[in-house]
């Protein structure tokens, strides 16, 4: 397994335990992250920014879960396509498929760009 591969694979371990301070360890201290928010996704930059954008995600939607599908490391890049799911108002579940596009430097992820289909 890639370097790059098992840093993405410790991230998502946290990311599906919401363990933000498990996921911040993951990450750099100049992280970047670019959410799904339409048109172009809202840009984090650095530790802190970062973290906020995770405890708001875990705060708004406490049931919601990332599935990865398939991972492809790229050298120090790393695609994800996955599919995130959240309890619906109804009783159901709701989701949205996407990709995550990763950069990992020195074995955390330095870079998370998040896409999903419209």
């Amino acid at each position: 397994m890639t370097e790059a591969r098992e840093a993405v694979e410790r991230f998502n371990e946290a990311f599906a335990r919401h363990d933000v301070d498990a996921v911040m360890a993951a990450m750099t201290e100049d992280c970047v992250f670019e959410s799904t928010s339409p048109p172009d996704g809202e840009r984090h930059e650095g530790q802190a920014a970062v973290r906020t954008a995770w405890e708001e995600l875990f705060t708004s939607t406490p049931g919601g879960r990332i599935d990865a599908e398939e991972v492809v490391p790229l050298g120090d890049r790393v695609v994800v396509r996955w599919v995130y799911r959240w309890p619906a108002g109804d009783g159901g579940e709701g989701h949205v498929r996407g990709i995550d596009l990763f950069r990992v430097r020195d074995g955390r992820v330095a870079e998370k760009l998040s896409y999903v289909k419209g």
